[in-house]
């Protein structure tokens, strides 16, 4: 009996360790089979618009500097001293065409007239003498029975022909001296305003003189550097050697500047004919007709110096997508949302025009026709092609599946029945 309890305390605990053993062994050999549950996948929220076919007006904007259309410095062509100055000669004044800016002293030109036409006379006297003595000569030569015609020695045709010239040079000084004294009166060539005045009351001047300078206010030019690729959409006058472009496209210039904004209408008359070595870019020259009206109701005129802002009038382009700014990435690539599997697709684009708010680009670049294109706006850093997001066009919510109460249940046994199993371990 004492030996058969040894026994016993010996070999049960061999046994349950073997039991333990083969137990360990059979859950290794038949592991319980895992339940998969798959995540829903988690989406990335965007925000989406489907781009439409418009119509798009073209405006370029440019910037320039406004300069007269004609600047003169006054030159004196006689001598003399300044006896009368006209109120409008003063800088920023104006003026007529053919307004008298200054007189000199006439009393010079006015004896030189006189002389000049005393000279005149006594040459009248001088020819009339000498086409009496021809005709004397004539006459006698004639007594003496001769015949044909005489020599220019015995008609005196020399001494008449002197006295002719004479006579001719005496009236042309009369007509210099006249227009010398019409040159004291300077007179203003056109419309227009007084930029600078360097001469005054009772000083003395003489030819080359510079009195002052003036410019032109009857219009007055902007020169405007345009754009490449805008460029092509205006119409611009061209320069050919062998006829005239009359296409004149219309501009609108604003003071960048001003408190009141003014608008002043315009014509681009011309481009320049050759390119900006510095900016590679054309030049066209806006014409804004009567800078200086006060009939635009601005507190300013359009000075000649002022920079100036402006937009020039294109042909407006059909059929095209305006994009935003903002959903431009760098290398003007855009995203674009393929449906209905709602992924990303990244898209390069050639822009036919853009400004700082969108860019615009040709439709058929984009699309096939019948088919619409959802535009992804939403910041994306690092888009994959391919990615499934979750989008929602034109402020539309999409519709979240939800999932079916079968599956539910499905799930939720399969989760009951692995617990139960790790609790059985």
């Amino acid at each position: 009996m004492f030996y058969f309890r040894k026994i016993i305390r010996v070999l049960l605990p061999i046994c349950i360790l073997a039991a333990c053993g083969w137990w360990v062994a059979w859950l290794l050999s038949n592991p319980p089979e895992q339940e998969r549950v798959s995540a829903p996948t988690n989406l990335v929220r965007v925000e989406g618009t489907t781009l439409k076919k418009t119509r798009y007006e073209i405006r370029v904007k440019s910037q320039g500097t406004v300069q007269p259309r004609t600047k003169s410095t006054l030159l004196p062509e006689v001598a003399g001293k300044v006896v009368e100055l006209s109120h409008s000669f003063r800088p920023g004044g104006f003026f007529e065409k053919n307004a008298v800016l200054m007189r000199l002293d006439p009393t010079d030109y006015e004896v030189a007239i006189t002389i000049a036409k005393a000279e005149v006379a006594q040459s009248e006297v001088v020819f009339a003498e000498e086409k009496a003595r021809a005709q004397q000569a004539i006459e006698n030569w004639r007594a003496l029975g001769r015949s044909g015609i005489p020599s220019a020695l015995v008609s005196r045709a020399p001494q008449l022909s002197l006295a002719e010239a004479n006579l001719a040079a005496a009236k042309a000084r009369v007509t210099r001296a006249e227009r010398d004294l019409e040159r004291t009166m300077i007179r203003a060539p056109y419309q227009g305003q007084v930029l600078e005045q360097n001469v005054d009351l009772g000083q003395f001047v003489s030819q080359g003189t510079v009195l002052g300078t003036i410019f032109a206010v009857d219009y007055v030019e902007v020169r405007l550097p345009l754009p490449e690729r805008e460029s092509q959409f205006l119409k611009l006058p061209r320069a050919f050697r062998d006829r005239a472009d009359d296409a004149m496209a219309n501009v609108e210039v604003r003071l960048s500047a001003a408190v009141k904004p003014t608008v002043w209408k315009g014509k681009i008359i011309r481009v320049e004919g050759s390119i900006d070595q510095q900016t590679r870019q054309s030049v066209a020259v806006a014409q804004i007709l009567d800078p200086y009206s006060s009939n635009r109701g601005s507190d300013q005129p359009l000075t000649m110096g002022s920079f100036v802002e402006a937009e020039i009038e294109g042909d407006p382009l059909e059929n095209v997508y305006v994009i935003p700014r903002q959903a431009v990435r760098a290398g003007n690539e855009i995203i674009v949302i393929d449906r209905p599997q709602n992924t990303l697709r990244r898209v390069s684009v050639q822009p036919l025009v853009s400004n700082d708010k969108h860019i615009v680009i040709a439709a058929s670049s984009l699309t096939a026709p019948g088919e619409a294109t959802v535009l992804c706006i939403t910041p994306i850093p690092f888009p994959a092609d391919g990615a499934r997001v979750l989008p929602t066009i034109d402020g539309v919510m999409p519709s979240v599946e939800k999932p079916h109460a079968s599956s539910l249940r499905q799930s939720s046994h399969s989760t009951r029945l692995i617990q139960k199993k790790l609790s059985s371990r």
